[in-house]
């Protein structure tokens, strides 16, 4: 475990509950994958994906957490930090939302919710990943204080690296 404290693994906004995966929470994940196209992954797959986070969570003390709205207790997606394409040390905040979900501020409130925890852990940076495509994450992202870094390219096109400094 590095030197780090672990991230709270259940955070709370005005709107929003967020928590770790659960059995209960796979055709959730399900839907939302398949709204990114290529097709609904199967049970089974989307098991393996939800047992793979929570098995990096134990490993890492940081988290992907659902995401649900507090009035409607209805899953909306999910949040939090990944080593993805960074480190442990200096993770990358991730989100991701059904389309429904969209454009009610959820992902901004979500994301400052993880940046606090981030904080809380002791870190000194976080990073964020985004297609060049994708402005509405940008707005996001530059909503909570991230500045870009860099820019590389892979076999999907573009990809912009923002960082954050945490207090």
């Amino acid at each position: 475990m590095p030197p780090y404290q672990a991230m709270s693994l259940h955070l709370e906004t005005e709107r929003l509950t967020m928590r770790p995966w659960a059995e209960s929470d796979i055709e959730d994940y399900r839907a939302l994958i398949a709204e990114r196209g290529g097709g609904l992954p199967t049970v089974e797959d989307a098991r393996g994906r939800i047992t793979s986070q929570l098995a990096g969570t134990a490993r890492t003390g940081i988290a992907l957490l659902t995401i649900r709205r507090r009035a409607e207790d209805d899953f909306i997606g999910y949040c939090g930090l990944l080593v993805g394409r960074a480190t442990v040390e200096e993770p990358e905040i991730g989100y991701e939302l059904s389309r429904r979900a969209h454009g009610f501020g959820y992902a901004t409130e979500a994301a400052r919710a993880v940046l606090d925890a981030a904080i809380a852990t002791g870190r000194s940076r976080l990073w964020a990943t985004v297609r060049d495509w994708n402005a509405p994450s940008f707005r996001v992202l530059e909503k909570l204080g991230f500045e870009r870094h860099h820019v590389t390219t892979d076999d999907r096109g573009e990809l912009v690296w923002l960082t954050r400094a945490l207090p």
